[in-house]
């Protein structure tokens, strides 16, 4: 009996992975896809929260009142909100990515937590909860060539280690160009639509009682 189910159980998960393989989506290709939109999700929040907080915008100003940190804070969170885009975009920095990923975590789980504590509603922790899961996703989803050794799955290194038994990332100045025109292009567009994100973003203050009209 316990075979025969076997024997079903099979062929139903051969059937499946036929189906996903005739349609062209193999669960790597499926991956990997997911793995680029988490991750364009979290750079293209990354950039345009440090042009936000570079700049200071009354949102920012607002929001830090509203929260109770100090105006300075807005600096620090732009610097390293910067860093961690360059780092999780670019190619190989393995353990640079590790310490971009765990904070922009804490970026956006340490938001939660601050509405959370002032009683605010899911309007305004909603997002950060929604970007810090992207962020999770990207992480969990990279592939062999942005983990450090000791954190790679073993079919990774299996499909794509070498004779000493590690990948090695393609860190040639070439493979920075797609990750320099990417990151110039999410602040060329921050920066552009600015005007209109302060007005919408003024109009959200407004609304969330945050300022007086």
């Amino acid at each position: 009996m316990q075979t025969h189910l076997a024997k079903a159980l099979q062929h139903s998960a051969d059937g499946k992975s036929a189906t996903i393989t005739r349609s062209g989506w193999t669960w790597s290709r499926i991956r990997s896809v997911a793995f680029w939109v988490t991750t364009f999700v979290i750079v293209f929040e990354l950039t345009a929260g440090s042009v936000w907080n570079l700049l200071t915008i009354e949102w920012i100003e607002v929001q830090l009142h509203h929260l109770g940190y100090p105006h300075f804070f807005a600096y620090v969170l732009g610097a390293w909100q910067a860093g961690a885009a360059v780092a999780i975009i670019a190619p190989g920095l393995p353990l640079l990515k590790e310490w971009a990923y765990v904070g922009a975590f804490f970026l956006w789980s340490g938001a939660v937590v601050s509405h959370l504590s002032v009683g605010d509603g899911l309007q305004s922790w909603g997002v950060p909860l929604m970007f810090g899961a992207c962020a999770v996703a990207s992480w969990v989803l990279r592939p062999a060539d942005r983990r450090l050794p000791q954190t790679r799955l073993r079919r990774d290194r299996s499909a794509g280690a070498g004779q000493d038994g590690a990948t090695s990332p393609d860190i040639r100045p070439r493979a920075w160009v797609v990750p320099i025109g990417l990151l110039v292009v999410l602040y060329a567009v921050s920066f552009l639509t600015l005007p209109v994100m302060e007005d919408v973003m003024r109009e959200q203050a407004v609304e969330l009682g945050w300022i007086n009209e």
